[in-house]
């Protein structure tokens, strides 16, 4: 990294797989805990791997070396608040009242902050993504970004609203 002059105390190819491989967790563990929130079902060891792994990886996240703060870590502190929100409403206020709406709306929102990072490094690892924006800043990437965007409103609105028990 230009700038940096700070040392890594691991391995950074490691590291680096560690993180991922959290955050590939989290986004699954995600997408089921989501999906349940429309189902009557409760699931709870989904519950707890999806804040768990989302929360690691946020954490992992501040580790990588970094000279000033990046796009990366506003994005690591919103997702922190939205896991942090989301623990204690379904942990410490037991989906109770409004609690169960806090906790939809967060859930869903760590589910997304996770994808808009997915959709940023697919943009800049995967060829004819990068290709069509290398900088994150060309109309491909704002335009996936948008999608996910809109996606995840309408679906925190909607579990909002239906606010079942997980």
């Amino acid at each position: 990294m230009p700038g940096y002059t700070g040392r890594m105390f691991l391995d950074l190819p490691a590291y680096i797989a560690f993180h991922t491989a959290l955050s590939l967790i989290a986004i699954v563990a995600g997408i089921v805990v989501v999906a349940g929130l429309f189902g009557r079902e409760r699931q709870p060891a989904w519950t707890a791997l999806f804040l768990a792994s989302a929360l690691l990886t946020d954490l992992t996240g501040f580790g990588f070396p970094a000279a000033q703060v990046m796009p990366s870590h506003v994005v690591g502190v919103l997702s922190l608040i939205a896991v942090a929100a989301a623990g204690a409403a379904r942990y410490r206020f037991r989906l109770a009242g409004i609690w169960r709406r806090v906790y939809a709306i967060n859930a869903v929102a760590v589910l997304y902050f996770l994808v808009f990072v997915l959709i940023a490094q697919a943009f800049l690892k995967v060829g004819l993504l990068n290709e069509l924006a290398p900088t994150l800043s060309e109309t491909p990437f704002a335009v996936a970004q948008g999608i996910a965007l809109g996606f995840f409103l309408l679906v925190g609105i909607a579990a909002a609203l239906r606010g079942r028990s997980v």
